[in-house]
């Protein structure tokens, strides 16, 4: 019979963990250039969509950065404040936002993109690096996890059964 006590924690225990550190850390690496870690998240996928030739609405950047459509729009505000984005409105659907980087906030997040690529790069130190066949298997993971997730958020009320 196994020791149960030698077994690591869950894996549910792990990746809420790892998640705690790297946002803690994100949110110390960013502080210099006046971010937050979920700041970081709406202009990064900002500047990756206008890389892409759009100009999101705020309802198509929660989409792309998996934020809450509120949320996103709470943090655009503290965004469009600091001089990093603008809100206008949609020429085209007048309930629609459309939003888009100034100057000074794609010059922050090319600087925070470096920024955030070391911090990555020490914490996949333990599987070789960013290019190492470790990180490539732990994404393959983490995608397959996430595509599951997405599954089981679009079937109803399965995450909430109790076991017979």
């Amino acid at each position: 019979m196994a020791n149960h006590s030698d077994l690591p924690p869950s894996s549910g225990y792990l990746l809420w963990h790892v998640s705690l550190r790297w946002r803690v850390a994100m949110d110390r690496a960013l502080a210099p250039l006046g971010l937050t870690h979920a700041q970081y998240a709406v202009v990064a996928s900002l500047y990756s969509m206008e890389q892409s030739g759009l100009r999101p609405s705020q309802r198509q950047l929660a989409d792309y950065s998996g934020l809450e459509p509120m949320y996103v729009s709470r943090l655009a505000r503290v965004l469009e404040n600091n001089g990093l984005l603008v809100r206008r409105d949609n020429p085209a659907d007048p309930r629609a936002v459309e939003m888009s980087l100034t100057s000074r906030g794609a010059e922050t997040i090319v600087s925070a993109l470096a920024v955030v690529r070391e911090l990555e790069e020490r914490y996949l130190e333990p599987l070789g690096g960013t290019d190492s066949d470790g990180n490539l298997e732990l994404r393959r993971a983490l995608q397959a996890l996430l595509e599951h997730a997405d599954v089981l958020r679009a079937a109803p009320g399965t995450l909430a059964r109790v076991p017979d």
